[in-house]
Order: C-alpha cells, then sequence, then structure tokens
C-alpha cells in the first residue's frame, strides 16, 4: 500500500514537474501556471460529488428479482454485497455474491464521479458475461435518486440492446437498484430489482 501512495506521488511530481517547464516553455505567466496547476488539481480530487456515494458503502443483504420475460413471474434470489472506497475514495468498489437460476453468481463493480465531465459513471462484471457493462448517470436531488444508461449485449441477436437503470436511496440503511431493457415486443419493462438492506 506505500508503495503504491510512493508511487502516485513521484507520478504526481513529475507530471507537475513536466507541465512547469512545458508552460515556461510556452510563456506562460505565473498566474496562468497556478491557475492551470488549481485547474489539475481540481479535477483530479474527490469532492462533493463523491461524497454524494458514501451511503452505498458498507456490507449489505440484498433481495433480487429477475424477470426474463414480462409475461412470466419472476425469479428471486439472495446475495450480499460488500462496498468500499478504494483509489482514495474515488471510486466504490462493489463485490456481489449469490445465486442465478440456481447457480453461484459473482460480480465487482465500480461507481465513480467525472469531475470533468460532471457525471457518474459505473463498471459491472460478473459470472454470466465475458464483457464488462459501462454506465454513466447523473443525480438531480442531491442523491436521492440516480439514473444510470447503458447497454449490453443480447446473446440471441448478438447486438447492444439499451439499458435504463434507477438507484433509490430510502435511507442511510436500504436502497433499491432497478434496471429496464426492451422486451419481446420492443418496449422497455422491469427486468430486474435488487433491494439492498445494511447487514447489522
Amino acid at each position: 500500500m506505500k508503495i503504491r501512495v510512493l508511487f502516485a506521488t513521484a507520478l504526481f511530481v513529475l507530471c507537475t514537474s513536466a507541465f512547469a517547464q512545458e508552460a515556461e516553455k510556452k510563456g506562460m505567466s505565473a498566474a496562468d501556471q497556478k491557475a492551470a496547476q488549481d485547474a489539475m488539481m481540481k479535477a483530479i480530487m474527490p469532492g462533493e460529488g463523491h461524497k454524494l456515494l458514501d451511503g452505498m458503502v458498507g456490507m449489505w443483504d440484498a433481495k433480487v428479482t429477475m424477470w426474463m420475460d414480462p409475461s412470466q413471474p419472476p425469479q428471486v434470489s439472495a446475495g450480499t454485497s460488500e462496498n468500499s472506497w478504494v483509489l482514495g475514495n474515488r471510486e466504490v468498489m462493489e463485490k456481489f455474491n449469490g445465486t442465478f437460476m440456481g447457480m453461484p453468481f459473482s460480480g465487482i463493480g465500480y461507481t465513480g464521479y467525472d469531475n470533468m465531465k460532471k457525471q457518474y459513471w459505473g463498471t459491472w462484471m460478473d459470472t454470466m458475461s465475458t464483457a464488462p457493462m459501462t454506465s454513466t448517470g447523473k443525480t438531480d436531488d442531491g442523491g436521492k435518486t440516480w439514473s444510470f444508461n447503458t447497454s449490453m449485449p443480447d446473446p440471441m441477436s448478438g447486438k447492444d440492446a439499451p439499458v435504463t437503470q434507477k438507484l433509490t436511496v430510502t435511507d442511510k440503511d436500504h436502497h433499491t437498484l432497478e434496471m429496464w431493457t426492451p422486451g419481446p415486443d420492443g418496449k422497455m419493462f422491469k427486468m430486474m430489482e435488487i433491494v439492498y438492506t445494511r447487514k447489522k
């Protein structure tokens, strides 16, 4: 861990030094150089957007309801989720373990906030796929609800299908993730719901 911190510090010092040398070559004033360095620091440091994710951190019991077909009853299973801050509170990493169709299921995801683009982003990988899923999203109410847009491959057609996600925070001990994708008729239907309850 100390080696990683030292490496990150050394890398930042080298980048700052290289930037200063380049700025000097271009004739940037000291004030412009400082403004540019301040902008760089603001871009790389976790801020208010990241803090809104703090309520997701912890150990959770999960109830998973999955609709394979909108006309059929859902499948219900249970799982656990361990969410922790990584990379200096820049991303929340989720490690999920449960079952799917009677088989062991596990997944790893990351959620973060991009200071430059002013948007949230997510990645997800699990044992039911060989490709990562990436998403972008936002919250307009201070972290009570998030909306994300992404896509995932349809094994039947081989094409990507659009997916919308909604994360709703009920309170500090409960939040729910819902996902919608096109059904057989092409209309969006709710394919999954995960209810998270904080472990006591």
